[in-house]
């Protein structure tokens, strides 16, 4: 101890004597530390990309070239010459070639199961009109098997170039669909998914009649003679959609399941083929949880999902404990979420309630679909049992109530202050209501797609004065300080982030027009409501959402820059590469 005492008091009698010997030798020491940092080989990266435009959406570094991940997460990012030192002779490099990439595309509203199945159902999207679809129906029920259920999704009778005739309020009756299939019954899905269309023989099976009333939250569509004409808004189509569930019980359960992973895999590959690299489904049974649990377990889950449960109240009070799961299977699937428990239905079948009638049908507000103490119940259980609570709130009144019944918990719980709740779709704002967004922290859930694909016609419902102060207001959203959201609501539009990134910021209809342009939304706005935005609302922002270090390493590569070419430029854009944990999950083949 004493020599190095000694040596330790000669040295600073040394430097304090000698200061320009001090400098001399603190720059040799500085220096050499520095060569054999430098001479340190650096772990290599097991997936490198390079030569690129890399938008970070982290304050802290917005851009870069060029990144390494390691494992499921990034480990540097930086400059292509900085990154390169992480490529080895087991790494990956994927040449960006100046293309942009960013942190991948999180879906903030789909129903996940419900994008599979649709992928095996008639795709009625793009009929022109009802005698396109009676033909998609008569070419099926010349396949089928007697007794055999025929089930589509995606029709709007407002987006037909000409309206049926005979018709009710632009509804056709079913007496052609159900000549073309008579002995199989017909059950399509309003592109909503808030009403369905069914042919007698559903009908038939579902015991709806011209006797039956309408139910709490629903109507049947009647002709003058009181008859009912095929459309079932809302809850009146429960009991044709029991009767198909019937239908579909009657399998093995090793065909159920089969059937279920299915669709799994399917939703996930449509996700995947859009640079989707996160899904926040809105609305699941227990069942359907259970399965992803499995996967999970199994490492098979293909996309990180964030589900929400949607069963009544009643079955969840002792149930919720047992299902809440956080990051399981390696980050891929967390469940902590109640909804869509849908409070009214949708603006296209007349459905969402609002504050003043429908300006196209003054008889009605729309409907309140889940009776309002259901959603108390569920708000109750939520704050107690610290589930996120995520409902549909479409129409002015329906928001008004969502906002009261949270305002309400809130004002009960005051030791609960990062709650996150969130208002599904929120298309129609009263304008005393939109400071509640920020001021509650309650985050709207919007679709930008929905701006262009409702924009046609929404003014019809609603008038000009009402759908210019309240519907669709997303930059007003931004300016009240809300955390606005993004999505595509699969399978009700496509899963498609690029078309609702294009709309989210032109508001382009068919025909050129511009819907309400004063509430566009910038390019950087609408990049960060599809990626931060949407991991924070799932209360994932310090790991997902952005591309740092230390972060998950989901990106999405695309053909274009978004975020310089033209605003039509945009919707050419294709997805180059989706990315998750720094696994290449999907890329394009040339």
């Amino acid at each position: 101890d004493g020599y190095f005492g000694e040596e330790r008091s000669f040295s600073l009698v040394n430097f304090s004597s000698n200061p320009v010997l001090a400098v001399f030798l603190t720059r040799i020491i500085a220096l050499s530390l520095f060569t054999f940092a430098c001479e340190q080989p650096v772990e290599p990266a097991e997936l490198v990309l390079l030569n690129g435009k890399i938008l970070t959406v982290d304050e802290h570094k917005p851009e870069a070239e060029a990144l390494a991940t390691r494992g499921d997460i990034i480990v540097a990012i930086g400059s292509s010459s900085e990154i390169r030192q992480y490529v080895g002779k087991e790494t990956e490099v994927i040449d960006l070639e100046k293309h942009l990439a960013i942190p991948g595309f999180i879906e903030g509203h789909g129903h996940y199961y419900s994008l599979g199945a649709s992928l095996m159902e008639l795709e009625l999207r793009y009929t022109r009109n009802w005698t396109e679809i009676v033909k998609l129906v008569a070419q099926a029920a010349r396949e089928a098997r007697p007794g055999e259920w025929i089930v589509g999704r995606g029709w709007h009778q407002d987006k037909w170039d000409r309206t049926p005739e005979p018709n009710i309020e632009g509804l056709p009756f079913h007496h052609e669909l159900s000549a073309v299939s008579p002995k199989n019954p017909v059950f399509l899905s309003h592109t909503s998914g808030h009403g369905v269309f069914v042919n007698s023989a559903a009908m038939e099976v579902a015991g709806i009649t011209s006797r039956n009333v309408n139910p709490p939250g629903g109507e049947i569509v009647r002709d003058d003679s009181g008859d009912p004409l095929g459309m079932l808004r809302e809850s009146a189509a429960q009991p044709a959609r029991d009767a198909l569930a019937r239908y579909k019980a009657e399998r093995s359960e090793d065909e159920i399941e089969i059937d279920m992973r299915r669709q799994v895999q399917m939703a996930a590959q449509n996700a995947l083929e859009n640079g989707v690299t996160s899904f926040h489904d809105m609305g699941s049974t227990w069942e359907e949880l259970d399965l992803l649990k499995v996967m999970a377990e199994e490492g098979n889950l293909p996309i990180r999902l964030y589900m929400a449960i949607q069963e009544p109240a009643s079955e969840m009070k002792s149930r919720l404990d047992d299902y809440r799961i956080v990051g399981y299977g390696n980050n891929y699937l967390t469940i902590r979420c109640i909804g869509e428990k849908v409070l009214d239905g949708a603006l296209g079948t007349h459905g969402g309630w609002l504050l003043e009638p429908y300006t196209d049908l003054p008889r009605s507000y729309g409907l309140n679909v889940t009776p309002v103490p259901e959603i108390r119940k569920s708000a109750e259980l939520a704050i107690t049992h610290d589930y996120q609570m995520a409902i549909q709130g479409i129409g002015d009144r329906a928001a008004r109530e969502l906002f009261n019944i949270y305002e309400e918990q809130f004002r009960e719980h005051p030791e609960k202050n990062d709650l996150r709740w969130r208002i599904e779709h929120a298309q129609v704002t009263h304008p005393e209501d939109l400071p509640r967004y920020a001021a509650m922290g309650v985050i709207p859930g919007i679709q930008g797609i929905f701006a262009c694909s409702d924009g046609p016609w929404v003014t019809d419902r609603l008038g000009e004065v009402r759908t210019r102060e309240r519907g669709y207001v997303f930059r007003s959203m931004v300016e009240s300080g809300a955390v606005v959201m993004n999505g595509t609501d699969p399978p009700v539009e496509e899963i498609n982030p690029i078309a609702s990134f294009h709309c989210s910021i032109a508001r382009q209809l068919p025909d050129g027009s511009i819907f309400q342009p004063e509430q566009r939304l910038t390019r950087e706005e609408t990049l960060q409501s599809y990626t931060i935005n949407n991991a924070y609302a799932a209360f994932e922002e310090n790991f997902k959402g952005s591309l740092s270090t230390g972060k998950l390493a989901d990106l999405t590569v695309l053909s274009k820059d978004i975020m310089t070419v033209s605003v039509n430029e945009i919707l050419d854009t294709e997805i180059l590469y989706t990315i998750i944990g720094g696994k290449i999950k999907y890329k394009r083949i040339d």
